[in-house]
């Protein structure tokens, strides 16, 4: 089987959640990822109206979880306790929209991490396995994004020590775009094919997270085809690119089709 392309509403995130919706139908995507951000933070009305966009458009849904201020490795236990409710609610609202994947992102250092050697990583690790435990609770997919600096997981070899002392079943989302920021895109690939549960595709030059169009950077997706192949990847990509949305689409559907 091949993988299944969906596109991501991170371009819309701008936009009233109203206006956002209105676009899903234009994107003429069977897979579509919302995100539980900003403007587009997700409730129960939300969720029902998604729903009914979901079943008169014959789409299915991808939920990526909070992000923009949210670390899982906080010391402060009031903020993190916090943190961990904020997703908990976003997990609750990905079962009640019935979506195939919840893609959250590791903790991060902060200002007082060098006070606190190794305390990032382990209160990462304890934080995630709570996390992938409630998921699966309410019958929820969950899975871990790589990411870049400031991130306890950023590089392959940091996600195989994840994996050796998690203790959980969970699946790498693999994004592109952060991988490609480390100069380990392929590296990721060949180490963790059977990992493999979600990807976001997005390109840059390497440098920063720009979120351009597929082609419009410098990763080699000839070489990122090859290796989804070689690992019988069938699951979704979604395009998670700003801009050139629908070129992107297509350009990935010659690559992997």
């Amino acid at each position: 089987m091949s993988p299944k392309i969906g596109v991501s509403m991170l371009y819309a995130l701008g936009e009233s959640f109203e206006k956002m919706v209105e676009e899903i139908p234009g994107t003429k995507a069977r897979y579509v990822e919302v995100l539980d951000e900003g403007v587009h933070a997700l409730d129960r009305q939300r969720v029902a109206v998604l729903r009914s966009v979901a079943e008169s458009c014959d789409l299915e849904f991808t939920v990526h979880a909070p992000f923009a201020g949210v670390n899982i490795a906080l010391h402060s236990e009031s903020l993190l306790n916090a943190t961990l409710k904020r997703l908990r609610e976003s997990i609750v609202n990905a079962a009640a929209l019935g979506c195939r994947m919840w893609v959250f992102h590791p903790g991060m250092k902060t200002g007082i991490s060098m006070f606190y050697p190794g305390g990032d990583w382990t209160r990462n690790l304890a934080n995630v396995r709570l996390i992938a435990e409630f998921a699966e609770e309410n019958g929820v997919e969950a899975a871990l994004e790589n990411i870049m600096e400031p991130f306890v997981l950023k590089n392959v070899a940091e996600f195989k020590r994840f994996y050796d002392e998690v203790g959980v079943d969970l699946g790498l989302a693999f994004d592109t775009g952060h991988a490609n920021v480390v100069g380990e895109v392929e590296a990721f690939l060949k180490e963790f094919p059977d990992r493999l549960v979600h990807i976001h595709a997005h390109d840059n030059m390497g440098k920063k997270d720009q979120h351009l169009g597929i082609g419009y950077g410098n990763i080699n997706w000839e070489n990122v085809a090859d290796l989804l192949k070689k690992a019988s990847f069938d699951k979704i990509v979604i395009v998670e690119s700003v801009e050139h949305i629908e070129e992107s689409v297509e350009k990935l559907k010659q690559l992997l089709f």
